[in-house]
């Protein structure tokens, strides 16, 4: 019987965000990475952007003291902090293309070993019926980073050989966040960055069903 504990989600947030360095910029996509921003090490200054037109976002607001005019791409209330602007949705994606942003920090339903992504649909009956922003994110960042649960309510892997669901990006994650365990995808395949105390090597392989690299 496991005895290891998962991460919660604002730990797994702390961990994503003890790697983010000094000076950069950031995308934190939908859902659970814009937990992210309430995570950041104190004494770096790292610039987080919002493709719908935001730069220089701070932790999410204190209950009452949102403002629904200043909302991220999830429609989420934000602060913004001293120095941030707003711009046109187009200047954000020129940015998101032009590879002005060091780092993106993306959901997903699966990711392959060697770095493929599928994070915008399941292809089921109601899925969401665009891309959005995530493939403009997914090859323009410097560097993609997944943060999601390990297991699907179903206990399957969302972690694969192969992606089933439609493409957001080929070869695109660098780095894996799981409440779990932290992996890098490499061509060769996944290498082990660390995992919870607790779970063994051969038992988080078991989990993933897939070989990972010390």
């Amino acid at each position: 019987m496991a005895t290891y504990q998962r991460l919660s989600k604002d730990q797994l947030a702390a961990r994503v965000a003890r790697d983010i360095h000094d000076g950069a910029y950031v995308n934190l996509g939908i859902g659970m990475p814009t937990l992210v921003a309430n995570h950041l090490p104190s004494g770096i200054e790292v610039v987080l952007q919002s493709e719908n037109g935001i730069l220089g976002m701070g932790p999410a607001p204190l209950e009452a003291d949102e403002d629904f005019d200043l909302i991220n791409a999830g429609k989420q209330p934000v602060t913004l902090l001293r120095g941030g602007s707003y711009f046109h949705h187009a200047d954000s994606f020129a940015m998101m293309r032009g590879g002005h942003l060091d780092i993106c920090v993306l959901g997903a339903f699966q990711v392959s070993a060697t770095g493929d992504l599928a994070n915008w649909s399941t292809g089921e009956p109601g899925a969401i019926p665009a891309v959005g922003g995530a493939m403009d994110l997914a090859v323009g960042a410097r560097q993609t980073w997944v943060m999601m649960d390990l297991l699907t309510k179903q206990g399957q892997s969302k972690v694969v050989k192969t992606c089933t669901y439609p493409m957001t990006g080929i070869g695109c994650v660098k780095r894996i966040y799981t409440e779990l365990a932290t992996l890098d995808c490499t061509p060769q395949g996944l290498k082990l960055v660390d995992m919870v105390g607790g779970l063994t090597h051969t038992g988080l392989e078991t989990l993933i069903g897939l070989p990972i690299a010390s």
